[in-house]
């Protein structure tokens, strides 16, 4: 079966598991495939692989654009107190949150550590939207919502990602002109797609110009919705596209996923994100924590040419062992294996050569760099660099 040989080795580790638990894609008909692995994310299962080259996908989304169908799964905030809630459950400002655009937000334990990441969206006065990551947010916010007059509730969005180059003209002809290159990076709205009102949002998980589509629930005609986005996207070359690509160009982009890269275990600080940790606020969960915190980061980006680091891969000094990687790939614009590994203590890991000791105990040199890879002002998304490799 060679097409499954693109498949990581841990889409290789396949079960079988019931769906009666799990969401399955209103979308899982126009891509379905005998060779299709499905991952479980939010509650949500996804497209890891259908039969695809991720490398070929790859190229795809960094020459033309590429369309995924991803699992983050956005959960609706509203009433009168929604604002000081937020204030109070996330790491950043949400005050000054301005109706129609997105920001970054983290949510940490009382004790400092990343319970959840993703992009909170204000739609309007008091409704907002978190789109979530891997985790169990709803029952968090719930816990932490008592005397708030708040509603916490889930709005049955699903996510299609459109990225790469060319999305700016995909989603130009889908909204007949409303939607151009104009819409500010984090901005946000309704727009009509098709004949249909859907939320647009020019974010993304990959590192490259593009946007993401959130459909309204049952208002939503999912088949419809598709159809016309890849009718718009047919003359700019848009294909959809397994997760396998996405993986590859989010490492590049030196882009966390909660839970693999960071965890409760791991401050911010530890990740690498305190640009993200608004500490001039009064009060939010974990904030008395985080005052007395270590602000140094554990975690860094490998690159070897030797083998491939995979997911719990020891690196080691002549010490011994003093990390392990927690996602790697093989990079095709960079022509080198690339991943992030989590150290076990702070230290002047940058520009180190270490070794990277895979489960066959072989030992390879790496280079350990800060992340991200490249493109560190992420004049690539911004559409301020439109050069295509």
């Amino acid at each position: 079966m060679a097409a499954y040989d693109h498949v990581d080795p841990d889409g290789r580790s396949t079960v079988l598991i019931s769906a009666r638990r799990f969401e399955q894609s209103p979308y899982l008909e126009r891509y379905d495939h005998p060779e299709v692995v499905r991952g479980v994310y939010a509650g949500r299962f996804f497209a890891m692989f259908y039969g695809d080259d991720p490398t070929e996908k790859y190229w795809v989304l960094r020459r033309k654009a590429a369309m995924y169908d991803v699992p983050e799964r956005p959960v609706e905030i509203s009433g009168r107190d929604a604002v000081p809630f937020l204030e109070k459950v996330f790491a950043r400002h949400v005050c000054d949150l301005k109706q129609g655009r997105g920001r970054y937000a983290i949510a940490c334990t009382p004790q400092g550590g990343v319970f959840m990441d993703g992009l909170l969206f204000k739609l309007s006065q008091n409704r907002f939207w978190y789109v979530q990551s891997d985790g169990a947010l709803e029952t968090w916010l719930i816990a932490h919502s008592e005397g708030f007059d708040i509603t916490v509730s889930d709005p049955k969005s699903r996510v299609l990602q459109i990225q790469g180059p060319a999305s700016v003209a995909v989603m130009r002809d889908a909204s007949r002109g409303a939607i151009d290159e104009n819409m500010g990076y984090f901005h946000a709205g309704f727009f009509d797609l098709g004949g249909q009102e859907l939320y647009v949002s020019r974010t993304g998980w990959t590192g490259e110009l593009g946007f993401e589509v959130y459909s309204q629930g049952d208002k939503t005609d999912h088949h419809l919705l598709w159809d016309h986005l890849m009718e718009a996207g047919q003359p700019h070359g848009l294909e959809f596209s397994g997760s396998g690509s996405m993986e590859i160009r989010r490492l590049e982009a030196g882009i966390l996923d909660n839970i693999t890269d960071m965890d409760m275990s791991m401050t911010p600080f530890q990740a690498g994100l305190a640009r993200f940790i608004d500490m001039d606020k009064d009060d939010f969960v974990g904030r008395t924590a985080l005052v007395v915190a270590d602000r140094r980061t554990l975690l860094y980006g490998l690159k070897c040419s030797g083998a491939k680091p995979i997911m719990n891969d020891e690196v080691l000094n002549a010490n011994g062992p003093v990390g392990r990687v927690t996602a790697g790939a093989w990079s095709p614009y960079l022509d080198t294996a690339i991943g992030y590994v989590r150290f076990n203590l702070p230290g002047d890991w940058a520009g180190q050569t270490l070794s990277l000791q895979s489960s066959n105990g072989q030992r390879q040199a790496c280079e350990i760099v800060d992340l991200p890879f490249y493109d560190p002002q992420k004049r690539i998304a911004r559409g301020l660099d439109k050069s295509i490799p």
